[in-house]
């Protein structure tokens, strides 16, 4: 993960910023949690600001684009936490799970330094209803390949809750499907930038192309007119949070 976003981390604070819809949704999941230790931390979005939160980041390029007063941050992977066991009421990783090498490692760890509650932000790999993989196919055969399944949560956490988390129209964090009413915003090379799946597939030129060419037709907007009335999708994004 650390060489994946020294590589493609440059401006990634800008593209990827804290959606305060999603951040609800997370810091409701915290239950009475007063520490807190932020695993993949990023850029640190979605840390709690009325927490004691530590935030843990391999990437030294992601260190360098937190601000000021964000929690303090240590450069480690999740697989190998620097901290003593129940180090922290609770253990979150936000979007991050997928990069790690050993989930099953990592996963451990979380349970390890936390005394209460785990909370983690991820996606189901069956994203069925995302219109873009109707162009881009090779990114969701991408997802089902990386991303874990609630039976490996569970094998490593114990019982959990999956609690759906829907995204909005207007989502000011570039995720993948951030931009689901948007459709143009997926042809700017920037937007992309700062989704790792297009990092790591090969070739997404044809793709694309068919895109624009549906935007300006009128096609995608009649083929995809169940989306455009919506608030708000759930996509498959989803917190799981140990019970």
């Amino acid at each position: 993960m650390s060489a994946l976003y020294d590589t493609i981390g440059k401006g990634y604070a800008a593209r990827r910023q804290t959606d305060p819809r999603i951040a609800a949704a997370i810091h409701a999941q915290l239950g009475e949690a007063r520490t807190v230790l932020n695993i993949g931390a990023g850029t640190g979005s979605y840390e709690p600001g009325d927490l004691e939160v530590t935030a843990v980041e391999p990437s030294a390029k992601m260190i360098a684009q937190r601000l000021e007063d964000a929690a303090p941050v240590v450069q480690a992977s999740a697989e190998s936490l620097p901290f003593a066991d129940k180090s922290f009421d609770a253990s979150m990783a936000i979007l991050t799970v997928h990069h790690w090498s050993d989930v099953e490692k990592g996963l451990a760890e979380m349970r390890r330094v936390a005394r209460d509650r785990i909370v983690i932000l991820t996606f189901d790999p069956a994203l069925d209803d995302f219109w873009l993989f109707d162009y881009l196919p090779e990114l969701a055969a991408l997802d089902r390949r990386q991303m874990p399944d609630m039976a490996d949560f569970e094998t490593a956490l114990g019982p959990v809750q999956r609690v759906p988390v829907p995204i909005p129209h207007d989502c000011i964090d570039g995720l993948l499907c951030a931009y689901w009413r948007r459709p143009a915003a997926y042809l700017d090379e920037n937007v992309r930038r700062g989704m790792s799946s297009f990092s790591k597939i090969a070739d997404v030129g044809a793709g694309l192309q068919r895109l624009d060419q549906d935007i300006r037709s009128g096609a995608w907007a009649r083929k995809y007119a169940r989306f455009l009335d919506r608030e708000s999708c759930d996509f498959g994004y989803h917190l799981v949070v140990t019970v």
